[in-house]
């Protein structure tokens, strides 16, 4: 029996297969392609607390050496500056999904993770030790536990029961790599429909600007005039070309056509048993701000670790619990933020109205801010009680005296005690559990949007990188925070 089985290798199941790798769980993917290969390049645009997800287990060069950066964010196409963010990856990384996807599949592979591939999966059965998954050849495989990452129509989340209340989509926008006969016009457009996008693959950023190849694949965005939810053909995507530009510029030889909408729908619930739920199977919505892909590996980060110290019983598993508690909340306001920027992208005299005043309100630095740091993912705050104000946070990536960084210390996905005072903290009955480090620091302790902070004696780190515990001098409540996070002392 397989410890965790974990249904669909895009970037969020990929993500969490590593994270439970690196806790040495016995872990397997099913998936439904054949090969990783994605036809065309899908999403695109890690975000910066996912970069900095990716930089505490030391990966996160691989994505930045194929990538482009941004020092920027947007909401409802308002650009947000985030050059003076107090993170080393204050920037959003343009890097289609095929490549996220390679790159990820790659280190997976690296942790000798097995892959199932080309495989259907029908349905499952969970009883008290555990669920049983069928696949489509006839055959069953059994783990501990199961996790739907398998996409907004999942079939975990179907079977599980779960309801995915929510909104019906106002829009429909068509998404397509294709060939063009004529030299198109590259670049947005706004019209009474909507937002349309025409731009190369391949491209540059200079000096903050898209600079776009002469040549090659183009990348379609058009907004159509009516909602549709069916597949889509070539003949649908001329005719909303034609509708916008008054020609379809030849288009051909699609590699890919696709469609979404501002459909907005959230999983009642991350967990039923032994089934669990992270990335689209969770939650889905307009595609708006690239918060999507980022949002399911920033799930698989938080569940990760929690699972893999259920499945090892070094922690109950109510430990579970805290995995919906923590995320579902992110989601919900995932969803708020981009329904609000679908609707702001209307282009109806008082909708322009509207955008352009909030536009002005987001240039306001506290605004700019608020709302960079949100969907940029560096200003969440998991509800872990009152103190100070790092509780909760991510851990910053601080420079160590001795040339050491914070986040090298949490390579291996283990908890982390940095002690930064004089004074001794005993971690005795969690010695093997948590890595017990001294440094020094002597900086300002700053947060995004929040600003400086007082520096801390001691914090405790999980392994996702949010602060569990902060001393500030002895060691009230350690122990408690201990429990709660890393299981009962041995």
């Amino acid at each position: 029996m397989t410890d965790v089985l974990i249904v669909g290798a895009g970037p969020s199941g990929l993500m969490l297969a590593a994270e439970l790798a690196l806790a040495g769980v016995d872990v397997g993917i099913v998936e439904r392609r054949t090969s990783q290969a994605l036809a065309g390049s899908r999403a695109g645009g890690l975000h910066a607390r996912t970069l900095e997800a990716l930089d505490q287990r030391g990966v996160v060069e691989r994505f930045l050496a194929e990538g482009q950066t941004s020092q920027a964010t947007g909401f409802a196409l308002i650009h947000l500056d985030m050059s003076d963010f107090p993170t080393r990856h204050n920037y959003t990384l343009g890097l289609w999904q095929n490549h996220v996807e390679r790159l990820l599949a790659e280190w997976v592979e690296e942790l000798g993770v097995p892959i199932h591939r080309g495989q259907e999966v029908m349905g499952f059965t969970q009883d008290d030790d555990g669920v049983d998954l069928s696949l489509g050849d006839g055959r069953t495989l059994r783990a501990q536990y199961l996790v739907g990452c398998d996409g907004g129509r999942s079939v975990v989340r179907k079977a599980a029961g779960i309801d995915f209340p929510g909104w019906d989509p106002t829009s429909s926008s068509l998404i397509a790599e294709v060939e063009m006969a004529v030299q198109p016009e590259l670049g947005m457009r706004r019209d009474a429909l909507g937002v349309h996008g025409l731009g190369r693959v391949d491209y540059q950023i200079k000096d903050g600007e898209i600079v776009y190849a002469d040549t090659g694949p183009v990348r379609v965005m058009v907004t159509e005039a009516r909602v549709e939810t069916r597949d889509p053909t070539l003949a649908d995507l001329s005719a909303a070309l034609i509708a916008v530009w008054g020609t379809d510029f030849g288009a051909h030889s699609p590699t890919f056509i696709s469609r979404f909408s501002d459909m907005s729908r959230q999983a009642a619930t991350y967990r039923q048993g032994r089934v669990l739920l992270a990335g689209d199977a969770a939650h889905v919505h307009s595609p708006d701000g690239g918060m999507g892909l980022n949002t399911g590996v920033q799930d698989a980060v938080n569940l990760g670790w929690k699972l893999a110290q259920v499945v090892k019983g070094v922690s109950p598993d109510s430990l579970l619990d805290t995995y919906h508690a923590e995320r579902h909340p992110v989601g919900a306001r995932v969803l708020r933020k981009t329904m609000a920027s679908v609707a702001l992208r209307r282009q109806d005299e008082r909708t322009v109205a509207l955008r352009e005043t909030v536009a002005e309100l987001l240039g306001l630095d506290a605004a700019r801010k608020s709302m960079a740091g949100t969907l940029s993912g560096l200003d969440i705050r998991y509800d872990l009680g009152e103190g100070h104000p790092l509780l909760g946070r991510r851990m910053p990536d601080l420079a160590l005296e001795g040339g050491s960084r914070v986040y090298s210390l949490l390579h291996e996905a283990r908890p982390v005690l940095l002690n930064l005072d004089e004074g001794e903290l005993d971690i005795g009955p969690w010695a093997d559990r948590v890595r017990s480090v001294r440094g020094r620091y002597d900086g300002v302790w700053e947060l995004p949007v929040l600003g400086a902070v007082s520096a801390p004696a001691a914090v405790l780190i999980r392994p996702d990188g949010y602060v569990a515990w902060v001393g500030e001098g002895g060691d009230a409540g350690l122990a408690e925070a201990l429990t709660t996070w890393f299981g009962p002392p041995a």
